[in-house]
Protein backbone atom coordinates (compact mmCIF):
# COMPACT_ATOMS: atom_id res chain seq x y z
CA UNK A 1 0.00 0.00 0.00
CA UNK A 2 2.67 2.37 0.71
CA UNK A 3 4.55 1.74 -2.07
CA UNK A 4 1.39 2.38 -4.35
CA UNK A 5 0.70 5.70 -2.75
CA UNK A 6 4.23 6.78 -3.66
CA UNK A 7 4.45 5.74 -6.80
CA UNK A 8 1.03 7.43 -7.90
CA UNK A 9 2.28 10.55 -5.75
CA UNK A 10 5.79 10.61 -8.27
CA UNK A 11 4.00 9.61 -11.43
CA UNK A 12 0.90 12.50 -10.90
CA UNK A 13 2.89 15.31 -9.34
CA UNK A 14 5.58 15.00 -12.51
CA UNK A 15 2.66 14.65 -14.50
CA UNK A 16 1.20 18.45 -13.24
CA UNK A 17 4.58 19.60 -12.97
CA UNK A 18 5.65 19.13 -16.35
CA UNK A 19 2.21 19.17 -18.00
CA UNK A 20 -0.35 20.98 -15.53
CA UNK A 21 -3.52 19.21 -15.59
CA UNK A 22 -5.25 21.53 -18.18
CA UNK A 23 -6.50 20.16 -21.37
CA UNK A 24 -3.34 20.42 -23.59
CA UNK A 25 -1.53 19.33 -26.45
CA UNK A 26 2.06 17.76 -26.22
CA UNK A 27 3.76 17.47 -29.87
CA UNK A 28 1.62 15.43 -32.13
CA UNK A 29 0.22 13.46 -28.45
CA UNK A 30 -2.04 14.54 -26.31
CA UNK A 31 -2.78 14.99 -22.92
CA UNK A 32 -4.80 11.60 -22.89
CA UNK A 33 -2.04 9.42 -24.28
CA UNK A 34 -0.06 10.87 -21.39
CA UNK A 35 -2.99 10.08 -18.46
CA UNK A 36 -2.66 6.27 -20.13
CA UNK A 37 1.41 6.46 -20.38
CA UNK A 38 1.10 7.49 -16.14
CA UNK A 39 -1.48 4.60 -15.50
CA UNK A 40 0.69 1.50 -17.16
CA UNK A 41 3.94 3.35 -15.91
CA UNK A 42 2.35 3.76 -12.34
CA UNK A 43 1.09 0.19 -12.50
CA UNK A 44 4.48 -1.17 -14.15
CA UNK A 45 6.44 0.39 -10.96
CA UNK A 46 4.73 -1.47 -8.60
CA UNK A 47 4.58 -4.79 -10.07
CA UNK A 48 8.63 -4.59 -10.84
CA UNK A 49 8.74 -4.10 -7.13
CA UNK A 50 7.55 -7.22 -6.36
CA UNK A 51 8.97 -8.90 -9.39
CA UNK A 52 12.46 -7.68 -7.98
CA UNK A 53 11.19 -9.27 -4.31
CA UNK A 54 12.26 -5.72 -2.25
CA UNK A 55 8.66 -7.12 -0.39
CA UNK A 56 10.48 -10.44 0.34
CA UNK A 57 10.11 -10.97 4.22
CA UNK A 58 14.04 -11.67 4.25
CA UNK A 59 15.21 -8.54 2.88
CA UNK A 60 12.50 -6.46 5.19
CA UNK A 61 13.95 -4.10 8.33
CA UNK A 62 17.86 -4.97 7.98
CA UNK A 63 20.77 -4.38 5.65
CA UNK A 64 20.67 -2.86 2.12
CA UNK A 65 19.33 -5.23 0.16
CA UNK A 66 15.95 -3.80 0.77
CA UNK A 67 16.65 -0.50 -0.61
CA UNK A 68 19.05 -2.12 -3.80
CA UNK A 69 16.04 -3.98 -4.63
CA UNK A 70 14.08 -0.76 -4.80
CA UNK A 71 16.80 1.19 -6.93
CA UNK A 72 17.57 -2.03 -9.31
CA UNK A 73 13.60 -2.30 -9.76
CA UNK A 74 12.98 1.41 -10.57
CA UNK A 75 16.50 1.41 -13.10
CA UNK A 76 15.20 -1.40 -15.01
CA UNK A 77 11.79 -0.07 -15.42
CA UNK A 78 12.76 3.28 -16.55
CA UNK A 79 15.83 1.89 -18.35
CA UNK A 80 12.52 -0.40 -20.33
CA UNK A 81 10.71 2.82 -20.88
CA UNK A 82 13.51 4.23 -22.82
CA UNK A 83 14.47 1.48 -25.14
CA UNK A 84 11.03 0.82 -26.34
CA UNK A 85 10.40 4.69 -27.13
CA UNK A 86 13.51 4.72 -29.07
CA UNK A 87 12.49 1.65 -30.72
CA UNK A 88 9.33 2.56 -31.57
CA UNK A 89 10.18 6.48 -32.00
CA UNK A 90 7.26 7.49 -29.38
CA UNK A 91 8.68 11.06 -28.43
CA UNK A 92 8.36 10.86 -24.94
CA UNK A 93 8.44 14.17 -22.96
CA UNK A 94 11.85 13.93 -20.94
CA UNK A 95 11.12 16.45 -18.69
CA UNK A 96 8.44 13.71 -17.46
CA UNK A 97 10.71 11.06 -16.99
CA UNK A 98 13.25 12.81 -15.20
CA UNK A 99 10.73 14.10 -12.55
CA UNK A 100 9.16 11.04 -11.87
CA UNK A 101 12.28 8.52 -11.45
CA UNK A 102 13.94 10.71 -8.84
CA UNK A 103 10.59 11.53 -7.00
CA UNK A 104 9.82 7.63 -6.93
CA UNK A 105 13.11 6.27 -6.13
CA UNK A 106 13.86 9.05 -3.06
CA UNK A 107 9.92 9.00 -2.23
CA UNK A 108 9.86 4.87 -1.84
CA UNK A 109 13.60 4.69 -0.17
CA UNK A 110 12.18 7.46 2.82
CA UNK A 111 8.61 5.59 3.22
CA UNK A 112 10.18 2.55 3.13
CA UNK A 113 12.82 3.66 5.92
CA UNK A 114 9.61 4.99 7.78
CA UNK A 115 8.22 1.54 7.90
CA UNK A 116 12.08 0.38 8.92
CA UNK A 117 11.81 2.19 11.81
CA UNK A 118 8.38 1.18 13.20
CA UNK A 119 9.14 -2.84 12.69
CA UNK A 120 12.29 -2.61 14.29
CA UNK A 121 10.60 -1.51 17.18
CA UNK A 122 8.35 -4.28 16.78
CA UNK A 123 10.86 -6.85 16.73
CA UNK A 124 12.34 -5.60 19.94
CA UNK A 125 9.47 -6.06 21.88
CA UNK A 126 9.62 -9.50 20.04
CA UNK A 127 6.71 -9.01 17.49
CA UNK A 128 6.62 -9.39 13.75
CA UNK A 129 9.68 -11.75 13.63
CA UNK A 130 10.50 -15.60 12.29
CA UNK A 131 10.62 -17.60 14.99
CA UNK A 132 13.92 -19.93 14.26
CA UNK A 133 14.48 -23.28 15.65
CA UNK A 134 18.31 -23.89 15.66
CA UNK A 135 19.86 -27.51 14.51
CA UNK A 136 23.59 -27.74 15.11
CA UNK A 137 26.40 -29.12 17.48
CA UNK A 138 26.18 -27.21 20.86
CA UNK A 139 28.84 -24.76 20.42
CA UNK A 140 27.60 -23.62 17.24
CA UNK A 141 23.91 -23.58 17.87
CA UNK A 142 24.89 -21.23 20.60
CA UNK A 143 27.03 -18.59 19.25
CA UNK A 144 24.11 -18.71 16.30
CA UNK A 145 21.39 -18.02 18.94
CA UNK A 146 23.45 -15.36 20.42
CA UNK A 147 23.96 -13.71 17.20
CA UNK A 148 20.52 -13.77 16.06
CA UNK A 149 19.23 -12.20 19.54
CA UNK A 150 21.70 -9.50 19.56
CA UNK A 151 20.45 -8.57 16.32
CA UNK A 152 16.61 -8.47 16.63
CA UNK A 153 16.25 -5.76 13.53
CA UNK A 154 16.62 -8.73 11.63
CA UNK A 155 13.77 -10.69 12.18
CA UNK A 156 14.82 -13.71 13.82
CA UNK A 157 13.74 -14.97 17.30
CA UNK A 158 15.46 -17.86 18.39
CA UNK A 159 12.75 -20.08 20.34
CA UNK A 160 14.68 -23.43 20.84
CA UNK A 161 17.55 -25.48 19.96
CA UNK A 162 17.90 -29.22 19.18
CA UNK A 163 21.19 -30.90 19.10
CA UNK A 164 21.22 -34.29 17.23
CA UNK A 165 23.12 -36.84 18.21
CA UNK A 166 24.56 -34.96 21.24
CA UNK A 167 24.84 -35.24 25.44
CA UNK A 168 24.70 -31.54 25.79
CA UNK A 169 21.68 -31.14 27.75
CA UNK A 170 21.87 -27.86 29.84
CA UNK A 171 20.57 -24.28 28.64
CA UNK A 172 22.79 -22.68 26.20
CA UNK A 173 25.45 -20.85 27.58
CA UNK A 174 24.48 -17.03 28.29
CA UNK A 175 20.79 -17.33 26.27
CA UNK A 176 17.42 -17.95 27.59
CA UNK A 177 16.67 -20.79 24.86
CA UNK A 178 15.80 -24.26 25.69
CA UNK A 179 17.03 -27.28 23.99
CA UNK A 180 14.18 -29.43 23.09
CA UNK A 181 16.16 -32.65 22.69
CA UNK A 182 19.33 -34.42 21.33
CA UNK A 183 17.43 -37.42 19.33
CA UNK A 184 18.92 -38.23 15.48
CA UNK A 185 15.73 -39.16 14.31
CA UNK A 186 13.49 -36.89 11.58
CA UNK A 187 10.20 -37.25 13.47
CA UNK A 188 11.58 -35.81 16.59
CA UNK A 189 12.46 -32.68 15.07
CA UNK A 190 9.13 -32.35 12.80
CA UNK A 191 7.37 -32.63 16.79
CA UNK A 192 9.56 -29.35 17.57
CA UNK A 193 8.66 -27.60 14.41
CA UNK A 194 4.86 -28.14 15.46
CA UNK A 195 5.11 -27.54 19.06
CA UNK A 196 7.29 -24.34 19.05
CA UNK A 197 5.41 -22.92 15.98
CA UNK A 198 8.57 -22.38 14.24
CA UNK A 199 8.42 -20.50 11.09
CA UNK A 200 11.97 -21.11 9.93
CA UNK A 201 14.57 -23.52 10.85
CA UNK A 202 18.50 -22.65 11.14
CA UNK A 203 20.83 -25.58 9.95
CA UNK A 204 24.12 -24.56 12.04
CA UNK A 205 27.89 -25.75 11.70
CA UNK A 206 28.37 -29.02 13.15
CA UNK A 207 24.43 -30.54 12.95
CA UNK A 208 25.23 -34.57 13.51
CA UNK A 209 23.05 -35.46 10.64
CA UNK A 210 23.40 -37.43 7.29
CA UNK A 211 22.76 -35.65 4.13
CA UNK A 212 19.59 -37.52 3.18
CA UNK A 213 17.65 -36.52 6.61
CA UNK A 214 19.01 -32.67 5.85
CA UNK A 215 17.61 -33.15 2.31
CA UNK A 216 14.17 -34.93 3.66
CA UNK A 217 14.09 -32.04 6.27
CA UNK A 218 13.87 -29.26 3.63
CA UNK A 219 11.13 -31.13 1.69
CA UNK A 220 9.30 -31.06 5.03
CA UNK A 221 10.15 -27.01 5.66
CA UNK A 222 9.19 -26.61 2.13
CA UNK A 223 5.80 -28.61 2.06
CA UNK A 224 4.56 -26.51 5.38
CA UNK A 225 5.89 -22.91 3.69
CA UNK A 226 8.58 -23.15 6.56
CA UNK A 227 11.85 -21.31 5.52
CA UNK A 228 14.92 -23.16 5.79
CA UNK A 229 18.59 -21.44 6.77
CA UNK A 230 21.86 -22.50 6.62
CA UNK A 231 24.61 -20.61 9.17
CA UNK A 232 27.99 -21.97 8.26
CA UNK A 233 30.98 -21.69 10.43
CA UNK A 234 31.90 -18.28 9.11
CA UNK A 235 31.86 -14.65 11.10
CA UNK A 236 32.20 -11.63 10.13
CA UNK A 237 32.11 -11.92 6.30
CA UNK A 238 30.27 -9.95 3.96
CA UNK A 239 27.52 -11.02 1.42
CA UNK A 240 29.86 -9.39 -1.66
CA UNK A 241 33.22 -11.74 -0.53
CA UNK A 242 30.65 -14.95 -0.76
CA UNK A 243 30.07 -16.74 -3.83
CA UNK A 244 27.91 -19.96 -3.98
CA UNK A 245 29.22 -22.47 -6.98
CA UNK A 246 26.53 -25.80 -7.35
CA UNK A 247 29.21 -28.87 -7.76
CA UNK A 248 27.82 -32.50 -7.95
CA UNK A 249 24.62 -31.27 -6.37
CA UNK A 250 26.20 -29.46 -3.16
CA UNK A 251 26.77 -25.55 -2.95
CA UNK A 252 29.99 -24.95 -2.87
CA UNK A 253 30.55 -21.25 -0.44
CA UNK A 254 33.75 -19.41 -1.93
CA UNK A 255 34.93 -17.07 0.15
CA UNK A 256 37.26 -13.94 -1.64
CA UNK A 257 40.26 -12.59 -0.03
CA UNK A 258 40.08 -8.88 1.08
CA UNK A 259 42.34 -7.03 -0.64
CA UNK A 260 43.18 -3.04 -1.07
CA UNK A 261 45.21 -2.56 -3.46
CA UNK A 262 44.97 -1.81 -7.15
CA UNK A 263 41.96 0.52 -8.15
CA UNK A 264 40.22 -0.37 -5.04
CA UNK A 265 43.44 1.70 -3.23
CA UNK A 266 43.35 4.40 -5.79
CA UNK A 267 39.68 5.05 -5.75
CA UNK A 268 39.75 5.14 -1.56
CA UNK A 269 42.31 7.58 -1.44
CA UNK A 270 41.29 9.84 -4.26
CA UNK A 271 38.14 9.83 -2.47
CA UNK A 272 39.29 10.68 0.97
CA UNK A 273 41.72 14.11 -0.49
CA UNK A 274 38.39 14.96 -2.20
CA UNK A 275 36.18 15.11 0.45
CA UNK A 276 38.63 16.06 2.82
CA UNK A 277 39.73 18.96 1.07
CA UNK A 278 36.17 19.95 0.70
CA UNK A 279 35.41 19.57 4.21
CA UNK A 280 38.61 21.71 5.32
CA UNK A 281 37.23 24.45 3.29
CA UNK A 282 33.37 24.80 4.03
CA UNK A 283 34.66 24.29 7.63
CA UNK A 284 37.32 26.55 8.10
CA UNK A 285 35.21 28.89 9.87
CA UNK A 286 34.30 25.98 12.61
CA UNK A 287 37.99 25.65 12.54
CA UNK A 288 38.91 29.39 13.55
CA UNK A 289 35.77 29.41 16.18
CA UNK A 290 36.93 26.35 18.11
CA UNK A 291 40.52 27.44 17.80
CA UNK A 292 39.57 30.61 19.84
CA UNK A 293 37.31 28.90 22.10
CA UNK A 294 40.42 26.24 23.31
CA UNK A 295 43.01 29.11 23.49
CA UNK A 296 40.57 31.26 25.56
CA UNK A 297 39.41 28.32 27.75
CA UNK A 298 42.85 27.51 29.37
CA UNK A 299 46.86 27.95 29.17
CA UNK A 300 48.39 26.15 26.32
CA UNK A 301 48.71 25.40 22.79
CA UNK A 302 45.34 25.61 20.19
CA UNK A 303 46.38 22.00 18.93
CA UNK A 304 47.19 18.76 20.24
CA UNK A 305 49.56 16.04 18.78
CA UNK A 306 50.05 12.86 19.92
CA UNK A 307 51.81 9.51 18.47
CA UNK A 308 49.51 6.46 16.97
CA UNK A 309 50.02 3.66 15.21
CA UNK A 310 48.94 3.80 11.81
CA UNK A 311 49.54 1.48 8.67
CA UNK A 312 51.49 -1.32 8.80
CA UNK A 313 52.73 -0.70 12.42
CA UNK A 314 54.16 2.64 11.40
CA UNK A 315 53.99 5.93 13.64
CA UNK A 316 52.04 9.38 12.85
CA UNK A 317 51.32 12.49 14.76
CA UNK A 318 47.36 12.93 14.87
CA UNK A 319 46.19 16.08 15.42
CA UNK A 320 43.34 17.54 18.05
CA UNK A 321 42.12 20.10 19.51
CA UNK A 322 43.36 20.87 22.36
CA UNK A 323 40.64 19.09 24.88
CA UNK A 324 42.71 18.33 28.41
CA UNK A 325 44.86 20.45 30.39
CA UNK A 326 48.58 21.16 29.17
CA UNK A 327 50.92 17.45 30.44
CA UNK A 328 47.94 15.60 30.26
CA UNK A 329 49.60 12.46 29.08
CA UNK A 330 52.05 12.41 32.57
CA UNK A 331 48.83 11.84 34.51
CA UNK A 332 47.30 8.73 32.77
CA UNK A 333 49.26 6.29 34.13
CA UNK A 334 47.92 7.08 37.50
CA UNK A 335 44.28 7.67 36.54
CA UNK A 336 44.71 4.21 34.96
CA UNK A 337 46.15 2.30 38.02
CA UNK A 338 43.28 4.37 40.50
CA UNK A 339 40.84 2.92 38.04
CA UNK A 340 42.57 -0.56 37.49
CA UNK A 341 42.42 -1.01 33.75
CA UNK A 342 46.16 -0.43 32.90
CA UNK A 343 46.77 -3.85 31.55
CA UNK A 344 43.70 -3.14 29.42
CA UNK A 345 44.45 -2.59 25.85
CA UNK A 346 42.26 0.26 25.63
CA UNK A 347 43.31 3.30 27.47
CA UNK A 348 40.04 4.93 28.55
CA UNK A 349 39.69 7.28 31.69
CA UNK A 350 36.21 7.09 33.36
CA UNK A 351 35.21 10.90 34.17
CA UNK A 352 38.60 11.85 33.12
CA UNK A 353 39.79 15.13 35.35
CA UNK A 354 42.02 16.33 33.03
CA UNK A 355 38.93 17.74 30.31
CA UNK A 356 38.94 21.29 30.54
CA UNK A 357 34.87 22.99 30.25
CA UNK A 358 35.24 23.43 26.60
CA UNK A 359 37.34 20.12 25.76
CA UNK A 360 34.05 18.46 27.20
CA UNK A 361 31.65 20.09 24.30
CA UNK A 362 34.29 19.62 21.93
CA UNK A 363 34.50 15.92 22.61
CA UNK A 364 30.69 15.40 23.05
CA UNK A 365 30.20 16.79 19.08
CA UNK A 366 33.47 15.61 18.12
CA UNK A 367 34.46 18.67 17.23
CA UNK A 368 38.03 18.05 18.61
CA UNK A 369 38.87 15.78 16.06
CA UNK A 370 38.29 18.31 13.15
CA UNK A 371 42.19 18.47 12.43
CA UNK A 372 42.50 14.99 11.53
CA UNK A 373 40.78 16.12 8.05
CA UNK A 374 44.67 17.52 7.70
CA UNK A 375 45.56 14.38 8.85
CA UNK A 376 43.59 12.45 6.08
CA UNK A 377 45.25 15.11 3.41
CA UNK A 378 48.77 14.02 4.40
CA UNK A 379 47.88 10.34 3.70
CA UNK A 380 48.29 8.80 7.31
CA UNK A 381 44.96 8.81 8.00
CA UNK A 382 41.48 7.50 6.05
CA UNK A 383 38.38 9.30 6.34
CA UNK A 384 36.83 5.76 7.62
CA UNK A 385 38.93 3.19 9.17
CA UNK A 386 40.22 1.34 12.44
CA UNK A 387 40.79 3.11 15.30
CA UNK A 388 43.89 5.30 15.59
CA UNK A 389 45.56 3.80 18.60
CA UNK A 390 48.38 4.82 21.20
CA UNK A 391 51.56 2.07 21.04
CA UNK A 392 51.14 1.48 24.37
CA UNK A 393 47.42 0.00 23.31
CA UNK A 394 48.63 -1.58 20.34
CA UNK A 395 52.02 -3.91 22.21
CA UNK A 396 48.98 -5.69 23.97
CA UNK A 397 47.45 -6.48 20.90
CA UNK A 398 46.75 -10.05 19.95
CA UNK A 399 47.52 -11.99 16.67
CA UNK A 400 43.46 -11.46 15.29
CA UNK A 401 44.02 -7.47 16.34
CA UNK A 402 47.17 -6.98 14.42
CA UNK A 403 45.16 -7.58 11.01
CA UNK A 404 43.51 -4.00 11.85
CA UNK A 405 46.65 -2.12 10.61
CA UNK A 406 46.14 -4.00 7.32
CA UNK A 407 44.24 -0.48 6.53
CA UNK A 408 44.88 3.57 7.52
CA UNK A 409 43.29 4.56 10.33
CA UNK A 410 40.08 6.28 9.94
CA UNK A 411 38.47 9.77 11.40
CA UNK A 412 35.48 7.84 11.58
CA UNK A 413 34.43 3.89 11.27
CA UNK A 414 32.28 0.99 12.62
CA UNK A 415 33.52 1.61 15.95
CA UNK A 416 31.96 5.44 16.15
CA UNK A 417 28.74 4.71 14.31
CA UNK A 418 28.32 1.87 16.75
CA UNK A 419 28.76 2.82 20.10
CA UNK A 420 31.95 5.05 20.33
CA UNK A 421 33.34 4.97 23.66
CA UNK A 422 30.38 2.90 25.38
CA UNK A 423 31.96 -0.19 23.61
CA UNK A 424 34.29 -2.47 25.20
CA UNK A 425 38.33 -3.85 23.70
CA UNK A 426 36.47 -6.74 22.26
CA UNK A 427 33.55 -5.06 20.38
CA UNK A 428 35.92 -2.25 18.56
CA UNK A 429 38.64 -5.07 17.49
CA UNK A 430 35.56 -6.91 16.47
CA UNK A 431 33.89 -3.99 14.18
CA UNK A 432 37.75 -3.04 13.32
CA UNK A 433 38.60 -6.53 11.88
CA UNK A 434 34.80 -6.78 10.18
CA UNK A 435 35.80 -3.41 8.70
CA UNK A 436 39.17 -5.00 7.26
CA UNK A 437 38.10 -8.11 6.28
CA UNK A 438 34.95 -6.11 4.08
CA UNK A 439 36.25 -2.96 2.96
CA UNK A 440 34.37 -1.17 0.00
CA UNK A 441 33.72 2.46 -1.21
CA UNK A 442 29.70 1.85 -0.34
CA UNK A 443 30.56 1.04 3.22
CA UNK A 444 32.26 4.00 3.40
CA UNK A 445 29.85 5.84 2.43
CA UNK A 446 26.99 4.70 4.76
CA UNK A 447 29.13 4.84 7.48
CA UNK A 448 30.19 8.91 6.73
CA UNK A 449 26.51 9.35 6.79
CA UNK A 450 25.93 7.39 9.81
CA UNK A 451 28.95 9.15 11.33
CA UNK A 452 26.80 12.60 10.81
CA UNK A 453 23.69 11.06 12.88
CA UNK A 454 25.91 9.79 15.68
CA UNK A 455 28.09 12.91 16.30
CA UNK A 456 24.77 15.10 15.87
CA UNK A 457 23.16 12.46 18.70
CA UNK A 458 26.29 12.51 20.83
CA UNK A 459 25.73 9.02 21.30
CA UNK A 460 28.46 7.43 23.70
CA UNK A 461 30.85 10.58 23.47
CA UNK A 462 32.96 11.16 26.13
Amino acid sequence: MLDGAVIVWAVVGAYGVRFGFADVEHGQIRDIDYIALSAVLASAWWIMLGVWGSREAKVLGSGAEEYKRIVAASVWLFGLLAVVSYALRIDTARGFVGLAFPAGVLGLVTGRWLVRQHLSLERQRGRSASRVLIIGGPHSAAHLARSLASAPSAGYLPVAAHLPGSNYSERLLGMDVPITGVENDFSSILSVIVEQGVDAVAISAGVNMHPTDLRRLGWELASRDIGMILAPALTDIAGPRIHTQPVAGLPLIHVSTPKLTGGKKVAKRAFDIAAAGTLVLLLSPLFAAVAILVKLSSPGPVFYRQERIGLRGSTFGMLKFRSMRVNADTELQALLDAQGTSDRPLFKVDNDPRITGVGRVLRKYSLDELPQLLNVLGGSMSLVGPRPQREGEVALYDDAAHRRLYVSPGMSGLWQVSGRSNLSWEESIRLDLYYVENWSLTGDLVILVKTFKAVFASTGAV
